[in-house]
């Protein structure tokens, strides 16, 4: 029986390794040039571009452990299985095998190396609906690896389809696996449809079958993908026989440091172990996102608010607990320690990790109290609901993020007034708001015309702004719309008005030059060796695609090119101000 996080993971790269597929390297949690999200949702999520048809320089087997963060079920953390962060087993099929060998393959692992007895395995499957038709093959597939006919159970799409991201695009039926978590012995009337507090979801095999057009059609996909999932906390968490998953090593040091900050016991009281939960939860999200090399702070957009959110609801349940002194950073380096070895920029990130917690901590304790002595005024004057004016105040004033307020007025049986509250943060509406409902999709890329002419375009701008102010300007981020480009860089100075058009002179001049784009399949080594710029190296040494723009540019990357320069239009630059401590962000677009 597997004991350890480590060996969980290694003996899932191994198998589908001797399975003929290639070890690939996680991403990162902050993800490159793609608005829709703004952190790394799922494995898939990086593997856009390849299941969308581009060739993977690694074949078409593939198979890694990513880290994962989704604030979707932020209201469910707390109970034994939710998490803001996690990390996501997966293996993937870019138009190869398709539902017969994943299922075999999910089977053989499940049952042969995790030694889990077939019994304790159910699996749902999509029932079908007016526009596609019951996923009978799959069911047989299962029935002829010995699953129980009472175990597999159809579902509709709201539990077994994937997709499409957005409003058109790849989609199809998932099969999913349960562990039986309930009391003895599954009975034959217990599966996940009749009684699913008896089951845990330890797996999911999504089958890209279909392309949902604009008309709403599905048409057959011509590459069929298979796209699949395996949470390593809860897999881990029933491997041991356990039931919460905080009781594994992951969490375990960081509940008992809790306890003994809390004077309080874990298990004694639901209330008490909801928040001990919550904590640990919410600080090993916050060691994550603020380890990432994008060095994201806390902040009121984007990545920052969910980060101020995460740290902030922590330290809310802190003192719910009656914990007194500041704790982010004495819970911090026991995630970082356990995972460092993995994750080796935890380690590195350290200081910026502690300090900006401290700082986050130090900062939020300044007004929360007068902020809930506020809060009460608000609450006696309000009749069933707060308006979005005091919401506003209570954010704009002492710093309570909306999803604060609303928690604090469900606690005494209120709502809030959240058009309100956006009507006076419209300068923020569209990431607060994303951020507040957790709607971030994980959606594909926009692999419009345009957009792919901007990303192009920052191949450009990368190596310009390295002939114009040096070999030290590195890239740390991008985003990129069908309307402009965003491009993060190291640099520990505004930009002079000469040197933003001298920049603006090469790239044109470059666009004017014509130049095909020209791909090519090497190892990081080898790209290294032949210029390349990289710098969001692969872990695991495996080859990669190098795009090279005449003798100009030579960049590894996995994004969507035009075929030729010439196309791209005439680039100009918007914008250059300060993201954080030594790092610029130019905004430009094509026009």
């Amino acid at each position: 029986m597997i004991k350890i996080r480590k060996e969980l993971i290694s003996q899932y790269l191994n198998f589908f390794k001797l399975k003929k597929h290639a070890i690939i390297s996680g991403a990162s949690l902050i993800p490159e040039n793609d608005p829709t999200v703004l952190f790394t949702t799922a494995g898939m999520h990086p593997l856009v571009p390849f299941l969308l048809g581009q060739p993977h320089p690694a074949g078409k087997r593939l198979v890694n452990v990513q880290k994962c963060l989704r604030t979707g079920d932020i209201d469910d953390v707390g109970d034994n299985f939710h998490h803001t962060f996690f990390e996501m087993l997966g293996n993937w099929s870019l138009g190869d095998y398709f539902k017969e060998e994943a299922i075999k393959m999910s089977f053989e692992f499940l049952t042969n190396v995790l030694q889990i007895p077939k019994e304790k395995l159910a699996v749902s499957i999509f029932e079908g609906d007016d526009d596609i038709e019951t996923d009978y093959e799959s069911a047989e597939i299962w029935k002829r690896y010995g699953l129980s006919e009472d175990k597999i159970v159809f579902m509709p799409k709201e539990y077994n389809w994937w997709g499409p991201a957005g409003e058109t695009g790849p989609c199809g039926p998932d099969t999913e696996m349960f562990y039986y978590v309930g009391a003895s012995k599954p009975i034959k009337e217990s599966n996940p449809k009749t009684k699913p507090n008896e089951w845990c979801e330890i797996w999911n095999d999504v089958f890209m079958q279909y392309n949902k057009t604009k008309s709403g059609k599905y048409e057959e996909l011509k590459q069929k993908n298979v796209d699949t999932g395996m949470g390593v906390e809860r897999t881990l968490t029933i491997l041991q026989g356990l039931k919460d998953n905080y009781m594994t090593e992951i969490f375990l040091p960081a509940i008992d440091r809790i306890c003994v900050l809390s004077k309080k016991r874990y298990g004694f009281n639901q209330e008490d172990t909801r928040a001990m939960r919550i904590i640990a939860d919410h600080i090993r999200a916050a060691v994550f996102i603020l380890g990432d090399n994008s060095h994201i702070p806390p902040s009121n957009l984007g990545q920052g608010y969910v980060l101020r959110r995460l740290i902030r609801r922590a330290i809310r349940y802190g003192m719910k607990l009656g914990i007194k002194t500041d704790f982010c950073s004495l819970l911090a380096p026991i995630f970082i320690d356990y995972y460092k070895e993995d994750y080796p920029e935890l380690e590195k990130n350290k200081n910026f990790i502690l300090n900006e917690l401290d700082r986050e901590e130090s900062k939020f304790k300044e007004v929360i109290e007068k902020g809930l002595k506020e809060f009460e005024k608000i609450k006696k004057k309000s009749e069933k609901i707060i308006n979005g004016h005091d919401a506003f105040i209570l954010f704009s004033s002492y710093g309570f993020p909306i999803e604060l307020t609303k928690e604090l007025a469900k606690e005494s049986g209120l709502e809030v007034e959240e058009y309100g509250f956006n009507q006076e943060f419209k300068e923020h509406q569209k990431l607060s708001r994303a951020a507040t409902k957790g709607t971030f999709k994980s959606g594909l890329i926009d692999n419009s015309e345009q957009t792919t002419k901007l990303h192009t375009a920052t191949h450009l701008l990368h190596q310009a702004l390295r002939n114009v102010l040096g070999d030290k300007v590195k890239q740390k981020g991008s985003n990129i719309t069908s309307e402009r480009l965003r491009f993060d860089f190291s640099f520990d100075r505004k930009l002079t008005h000469d040197e933003l058009k001298e920049i603006e002179k090469i790239v044109n001049d470059q666009i004017k030059n014509g130049f095909d784009v020209k791909r090519e399949e090497m190892t990081i080594e080898q790209a290294k060796k032949q210029g390349a710029l990289a710098f969001f190296d692969a872990k695991y040494g495996e080859k990669v695609s190098v795009y090279s723009i005449g003798d100009f540019s030579k960049e590894v990357c996995t994004g969507p090119h035009v075929t030729n320069i010439g196309k791209l239009g005439h680039f100009k630059i918007q914008k250059e101000d300060a993201v954080a401590a030594g790092i610029r962000r130019i905004k430009a677009v094509l026009e």
